[in-house]
């Protein structure tokens, strides 16, 4: 039976921290982190399924689908504060260079047009420009 080195036991605790706090915000969603989830699980795309609150990495990520190696991150206000927008700068660029798609909405843009959001998602999903031309229909709840 092999014994657990110091580094390997301190990645165990680490994923084991990270995927309760994962846990944890999936409990506590914002109100536009739920409207998208529920829009997000409506899409018309094979392989598109989504993880929500998903840790990647040092991350915890908000959205993303495995399959694509697509993540998708929505920002509050606070997002416009230089030093968490440099943490947002440092972060995307780390999953970028893992290789990850890394895309962005303002919480804004979720209630004012979720539709052209939706399409955006599709298009990165199905990586075409033909996408842009289907519509995406959603339903509100």
């Amino acid at each position: 039976m092999g014994t657990t080195g110091w580094g390997e036991a301190r990645a165990m605790v680490s994923t084991s921290i990270r995927r309760n706090a994962a846990k944890k915000l999936r409990a506590n969603t914002t109100p536009h982190e739920r409207i998208l989830w529920r829009a997000l699980k409506e899409l018309p795309i094979e392989g598109s399924h989504f993880r929500r609150q998903a840790p990647i990495g040092p991350y915890i990520v908000d959205f993303f689908c495995p399959a694509k190696r697509l993540i998708i991150e929505l920002d509050g206000g606070h997002h416009n504060e230089d030093a968490v927008a440099a943490r947002d700068l440092d972060r995307q660029r780390w999953l970028e260079r893992e290789g990850y798609r890394v895309i962005r909405f303002w919480n804004s843009e979720i209630t004012g047009n979720l539709t052209a959001v939706l399409e955006r998602i599709y298009v990165e999903l199905y990586g075409s420009r033909e996408a842009e031309t289907t519509p995406l229909k959603h339903r509100r709840t």
